[in-house]
């Protein structure tokens, strides 16, 4: 059966006992957020989604989540329900902190984006603001960093 195997391709071996995802945080790697569903049907958000990027009917502090994903094991998600107000734990991307931009108004319309390092100003942000592009265009469309003055 499916899901149930511990030997053979793909499998996951952890051992035993409870464990804490992501321990090695640091505290401003982690906040707490209050996301709000005001649209009529359910969204559901998945563990690796940039949360700022996530369904324009999720009513949240996009600035504060701005370079954080869910809190939760990879592979699962939280599923918001119309209308319903929910606290969720969220963790700070690591690595290259480059994220595809589905809905963070890039200036071509969804390039990949460097995400704004902790305490960086980034100018304004939100749904109708434009955010500057610095740098040269790379194959993979421009780098955005939602502000200028950054060297």
């Amino acid at each position: 059966m499916a899901g149930t195997s511990s030997s053979g391709p793909g499998a996951v071996r952890v051992a035993p006992g409870t464990h804490q995802l992501n321990a090695d945080r640091a505290p401003h790697e982690r906040r707490t957020v209050v996301v709000v569903n005001t649209g009529d049907r359910p969204v559901q958000v998945g563990s690796h989604l940039h949360l700022a990027d996530a369904n324009a009917a999720l009513l949240m502090d996009r600035d504060a989540v701005r370079g954080f994903r869910l809190d939760v094991p990879a592979g699962t998600s939280h599923r918001f329900e119309p209308g319903a107000s929910r606290e969720v734990a969220v963790v700070a991307l690591r690595g290259a902190r480059r994220v595809p931009g589905l809905q963070r108004d890039k200036p071509d319309g969804g390039a990949l984006g460097l995400v704004v390092p902790d305490g960086a100003p980034s100018g304004p942000t939100g749904p109708t603001s434009p955010t500057a592009a610095s740098g040269p265009p790379t194959p993979d469309g421009p780098v955005v960093d939602g502000g200028a003055g950054r060297g």
